[in-house]
Order: structure tokens, then C-alpha cells, then sequence
């Protein structure tokens, strides 16, 4: 799954980016998702899913006009976890460091403001000013040529595993930046790009894993079966855990 982050501060015109470029990604037949950061209370205090939510893992709710799913992820990764789509759309999560950003503002010194170094494009209301660049990055008016930042979505998207396991000698953020500037490539990634010897599948989603947290799962599996009559050993092993 590859991802972008549209950030920037309120009125900038995110959400009509994300709009505009989840659009087009869909017509071209990706399986699109959005993800929204919100620095309000989502669920009201007292409301029925609120107090649900205080004796449930998750809660589950059916409306009329859309179907939702509350639950507490314990950080970013879980979260998006949950996530099986080609593309991964951020609107917000300004503080992220390990997916490409573009930033959304209103004039040049929110741009400076904003670029922390993974910035591919600029887009939102300073678009409709006129610029064409401001500090090296191009900026696309989204409501007049969305197809032009979905095409910059779909060569420059991508996430890391945001584990910073130090393989590849950096950190995630790190190791973003480099990407976003040419100097490094998705393959200099030490956990995307080796093949695992263990593989964990939350929904169709790899979950990564460092080295030993690799061979924890493995010894501990081989470990158990090992104890199990008519058990032998296997170049592979598959175990598949339903909840429902």
C-alpha cells in the first residue's frame, strides 16, 4: 500500500484536495482509502457508542447512511493496519514521517512552515494564485488539473514501516526524506525489500517485523507443533486465525 499526506492548517483546502485526487485515482481503478485526523472528540461523551466503547474492544454501528467502526488502535501502524487499499490518502497528520506529503496552504510561509522535507507538491487555496513553484516544489491547483497531482500521487506515494528497525543504517524519517529527494529508493528499505522468513497477515495487510521479532514467532510456533502428535517438520507453515 502506498501513501501521501495532505497537510496543512485549517481553511487550506485539504479536504478539496483529497477529494480531487481520490477521484481520479478511483476512475483509473485503484482501490482508494482516505484517513482524516481530527482534533476533536469523535464519538460524544454519553452518546450510545460512547458508552459501548468504554466496555467493548470495538463497536460496530449501523445507520442509515453509512455503516462505522469505532475502535481504539494503539498507535499510527495499527491503525492503518486495518487498511487494504493501493492507495492511502492522509488528510492532516501533519506530525507524520514516514509517507510523502503534500502541503495545503493559503500563502508561501505556510508552505515554509510546513516542509519538513517530505514535501513532493503543493496544492490547496495558494493554488489558485497563480504560482507555479515556491521553493523548488510545484504547485497544482487540484480543483483545475487533478489529474496532474494524481499522476505526481501515483509516481512519488509510498509508506515505510515505520518500525525504525536501523537495517538500512537510518530511520524511518530519515530514510523518507532520502526518498523523497532521489537519493534513496523503496528498495534501499531493508524490511520491504528482503523477503521475510516470517510473514504475518492482519486482513491481506503485512504486518513487518523485525529480524527477531521474526524468529520469536517462528520458535514459538515450531516450538508448540513440535509437541503435537503427527507433527513433522515443513519448508512452510500456514496458520490462519479467523475472528469471527
Amino acid at each position: 500500500m502506498r501513501a501521501v499526506a495532505f497537510v496543512g492548517f485549517k481553511k487550506s483546502g485539504k479536504t478539496t484536495t483529497v477529494e480531487a485526487v481520490a477521484r481520479v485515482l478511483k476512475e483509473r481503478g485503484h482501490r482508494v482509502a482516505v484517513a482524516k485526523s481530527m482534533h476533536s472528540e469523535f464519538d460524544r461523551e454519553g452518546s450510545d457508542t460512547w458508552r459501548f466503547s468504554r466496555v467493548a474492544d470495538s463497536v460496530l454501528v449501523r445507520a442509515n447512511d453509512t455503516d462505522a467502526l469505532f475502535f481504539k488502535a494503539k498507535d499510527i501502524n495499527a491503525l492503518f493496519s486495518m487498511v487494504n487499499a493501493d492507495f492511502l490518502l492522509l488528510e492532516g497528520f501533519k506530525s507524520i514521517q514516514h509517507v510523502p506529503k503534500v502541503i495545503c496552504a493559503r500563502d508561501g510561509e505556510e508552505v515554509t512552515e510546513l516542509n519538513d522535507g517530505l514535501a513532493i507538491a503543493v496544492s490547496g487555496v495558494i493554488a489558485g494564485s497563480g504560482v507555479n513553484e515556491i521553493n523548488g516544489l510545484p504547485v497544482i491547483d487540484a480543483t483545475k488539473e487533478p489529474e496532474k497531482l494524481a499522476d505526481l500521487v501515483e509516481k512519488h506515494a509510498f509508506m515505510l514501516p515505520n518500525i525504525d528497525c536501523g537495517l538500512c543504517g537510518f530511520k524511518c524519517a530519515e530514510m523518507a526524506r532520502m526518498i523523497v529527494r532521489g537519493e534513496k529508493t523503496l528498495q534501499d528499505c531493508v524490511v520491504l525489500s528482503s523477503k521475510p522468513k516470517v510473514t504475518v497477515k492482519v486482513d491481506g495487510q503485512v504486518l513487518p517485523m523485525k529480524d527477531w521479532v521474526q524468529e520469536l514467532v517462528e520458535k514459538t510456533i515450531k516450538g508448540m507443533l513440535s509437541a503435537m502428535k503427527g507433527y513433522r517438520g515443513g519448508k512452510r507453515i500456514e496458520i490462519v486465525i479467523r475472528d469471527e
